[in-house]
């Protein structure tokens, strides 16, 4: 039984556990920013004083043994403007619920992840409510996740102006890892978040595993314009140290002119490999796929690629 440990947030974080949890004799931790205050997940976290629970909820669905009708349900949002429960997703509701009738956010995790017959530990990177702060390359500052993309201009780093801890069960699940995943997500508001909260970085670089990341096919506007392959290690090392990662997965699928000209007309352009020589390894493999006409990975092909690298790891 081979420990993974993934790190990240968004809808890339979900894309990975789908494929994580088609491999056999895999035990997944997925440990999870919640520096999210934006929609349903803002909202509740002001209001009820609670993390930010809206990357959890899509994790739980991910990991989810089988697509269920509740499973389906958990991420259902109700209609309506954003007062009373219009905008609010279900399954935030009944975490937020479980949360206030346990007092124990952990508990809450872990009552949903057994109703959904969870494969493996859903793990917040932190249980306190924390706000995310952005420095501008120009000494602007912004505060709030949710308001760092939306600056035209160019970030240095991101931080939190309190002292934030991780949670033990996210330290153990890195000190037991057989191979630690990063990415895939936005890189300063999913990634980025759980690596400079106190104790991640220092239990990876503790942690006898190797660090692989999975690099985004397209830059972000707002967050990561004009971003190569090596722009992204490079600030994961920034707000970590160097060498974190031995090994980047990057998709070398043909991507047509008419989706590229889609993403184009938003500001978001493929993320090239600009040079020749790393000091890690750059593995190269068809991860997407373009249903919709959108740039997705394909949760399958991830599979594929990381069975082949546990073995021969």
């Amino acid at each position: 039984m081979k420990n993974i440990t993934v790190i990240g947030g968004g809808t890339g974080l979900s894309v990975i556990l789908r494929g994580l949890k088609q491999i056999e004799d895999v035990h997944i931790s997925a440990i999870v920013t919640v520096a999210d205050d934006g929609g349903s997940t803002g909202r509740l976290r002001r209001q009820f004083h609670i993390p930010a629970m809206g990357d959890i909820r899509n994790v739980m669905v991910a990991l989810a043994e089988e697509e269920t009708l509740f499973s389906h349900l958990m991420n259902y949002r109700f209609d309506g403007e954003d007062h009373d429960i219009g905008g609010h997703n279900l399954g935030n509701l009944i975490l937020t619920a479980l949360s206030e009738e346990s007092g124990n956010f952990m508990d809450a995790i872990a009552t949903i992840s057994k109703v959904l017959n969870v494969k493996g530990d859903i793990i917040p990177a932190t249980t306190q409510v924390i706000t995310l702060f952005a420095k501008m390359i120009d000494g602007t500052i912004v505060r709030g996740e949710s308001n760092i993309p939306n600056f035209d201009n160019r970030i240095q780093k991101v931080y939190y102006e309190e002292e934030v801890t991780a949670t033990p069960q996210a330290i153990e699940a890195l000190a037991n890892a057989d191979l630690i995943v990063i990415g895939i997500g936005s890189l300063y508001t999913s990634v980025i978040p759980n690596l400079i909260i106190e104790g991640i970085t220092d239990a990876i670089r503790q942690s006898k595993a190797n660090c692989v990341y999975f690099c985004n096919a397209m830059t972000q506007p707002g967050e990561t314009d004009n971003y190569s392959l090596e722009d992204h290690v490079e600030a994961i090392e920034a707000h970590s140290y160097k060498g974190i990662i031995q090994t980047v997965f990057a998709y070398e699928d043909d991507i047509s002119e008419e989706v590229l000209s889609r993403y184009n007309l938003e500001g978001s352009t493929p993320v090239i490999i600009r040079e020749n020589e790393h000091d890690y390894d750059v593995i190269e493999e068809e991860l997407l796929n373009f249903n919709g006409k959108l740039i997705r990975h394909d949760p399958d092909k991830i599979r594929d690629l990381l069975s082949k690298y546990l073995k021969k790891d």
